[in-house]
C-alpha cells in the first residue's frame, strides 16, 4: 500500500470557481506520481457535487459508497469513494 494515498482539497468558499481547486489537484497528481504513488483516493460527501465533478475531471472515478462512515453533528454520514490510477506508474 505504499503507493496509495488518500487526498483532500479544501478551498474557502470566496475563492472557489477561480480554478484554484483544479490547479491544486493537478499539482497534487503530478507530485504524487513523481513520488511513486499509483493510486489516489478521495472520500467526498454526496452533496458536494462540485468536488465530485472536479475530481472526475482529473481522472478520478467512483468506486463505491461507504455508508454511515461517521457522525457529523449527530447525523450519520455516507461518503462517495473516488480513486485515480496513474497512467504513468505501473
Amino acid at each position: 500500500y505504499s503507493g496509495v494515498a488518500e487526498v483532500s482539497i479544501y478551498v474557502k468558499s470566496e475563492y472557489q470557481k477561480h480554478g484554484i481547486g483544479s490547479s491544486l489537484l493537478q499539482r497534487l497528481i503530478e507530485k504524487s506520481e513523481k513520488a511513486g504513488f499509483w493510486t489516489l483516493q478521495a472520500a467526498i460527501f454526496p452533496e458536494n457535487q462540485h468536488s465530485i465533478r472536479l475530481h472526475k475531471a482529473h481522472g478520478f472515478r467512483e468506486v463505491g459508497i461507504r455508508e454511515k462512515l461517521g457522525k457529523l453533528r449527530g447525523k450519520w454520514r455516507d461518503v462517495i469513494l473516488l480513486e485515480r490510477r496513474s497512467e504513468t506508474i505501473n
